[in-house]
């Protein structure tokens, strides 16, 4: 007998479906030039049904902003629990946080220089101290003395990289040397990555 699905789950998986085209569109036009009809469009929704779900453009925008890094943030805490050994678990983690903001999707792209940051409301703190709280248990296995001064060098030097470099090749080639000075290197070259 077919499960029957509620029509809260319904309007939550809807509303999810709705979030991740959002967050394409603002990526692909920026926040200022998106429209709640280009989202609409791409949502597969009249613009009338936008509106229902999300009553303003910023709230849309931030709620697929926080969707999209709460996704983030679970895949890097399973990442670095993997058992994989640190260094490679920490180059996926940094390359999940912070390479996929490398190359086109720069603040130009993101439509962001314009940007009151303030929209974006608590998750501008949140999700950074989550990742740093991540990254720092991650390390404290091998260096539980100084976990957290690696984890903010390492977080540093990720910020850093990701403004210098313009591809997520170099950006992590940028990084694993990082982790490499500020961890340690790996102890097997071969590691499966």
């Amino acid at each position: 007998m077919p499960e029957r699905v509620s029509s809260a789950e319904t309007g939550v998986a809807r509303r999810d479906a709705v979030l991740d085209s959002a967050i394409q569109v603002f990526v692909r036009f920026g926040y200022r030039k998106t429209s709640m009809d280009d989202v609409a469009r791409a949502a597969g929704l009249s613009r009338q049904g936008l509106y229902f779900l999300f009553d303003s453009k910023p709230v849309l925008f931030r709620e697929a902003v926080e969707r999209a890094l709460e996704r983030d943030l679970v895949v890097i805490a399973e990442v670095l629990e993997d058992g994989r050994p640190l260094q490679v678990r920490l180059l996926a983690a940094f390359e999940r946080w912070a390479g996929s903001f490398i190359g086109p999707l720069t603040e130009q792209t993101m439509g962001t220089r314009d940007f009151d940051p303030a929209l974006l409301g608590p998750v501008l703190d949140t999700a950074p101290r989550r990742f740093r709280d991540l990254i720092t248990r991650a390390i404290t296995d091998e260096h539980p003395t100084d976990a957290a001064d690696r984890a903010s060098t390492l977080i540093s030097a990720s910020i850093g990289v990701k403004h210098q470099t313009s591809s997520r090749e170099l950006y992590a080639q940028s990084i694993e040397i990082a982790i490499d000075l500020i961890v340690g290197p790996r102890r097997a070259r071969g590691a499966a990555q």
